[in-house]
């Protein structure tokens, strides 16, 4: 007896048109194109995962960079001087510090003065 595949294959395409639902012409309404599309997105998806990490570092990293010039601190002093002093803040709350609570950075940007101190 003949396979015949009428709602499985219905629902295999229905499931792949939603998925690329807002995209452009034939590109949403085509099953050819459609697959080739939705290859090119999970591809790029998957990179970006990656890609996004290390662009949130940087950003965090120039911003802490940013605030430690303004008290007259290099961004590797800074650093050195977290390591020395024992502060165990990761660079995203350190940059969430400088930009929010300004006074507080402050206090932490003179315990990595005393820590440099102690040590030199």
């Amino acid at each position: 007896m003949r396979v015949r595949l009428g709602k499985a294959r219905r629902r295999s395409k229905n499931r792949l048109f939603k998925e690329a639902r807002g995209n452009v012409g034939g590109r949403s309404k085509l099953l050819r194109s459609v697959k080739e599309t939705l290859v090119r997105a999970r591809a790029f998806a998957t990179r970006d995962r990656r890609t996004k990490k290390r662009e949130f570092r940087a950003l965090w990293i120039t911003r802490l960079s940013a605030a430690c010039r303004a008290r007259g601190l290099s961004y590797s002093e800074f650093i050195h001087g977290l390591t020395l002093a024992q502060i165990g803040l990761n660079r995203k709350s350190l940059s969430e510090l400088a930009i929010a609570s300004p006074a507080v950075f402050d206090e932490v940007v003179a315990a990595v003065r005393a820590a440099k101190g102690a040590v030199a």
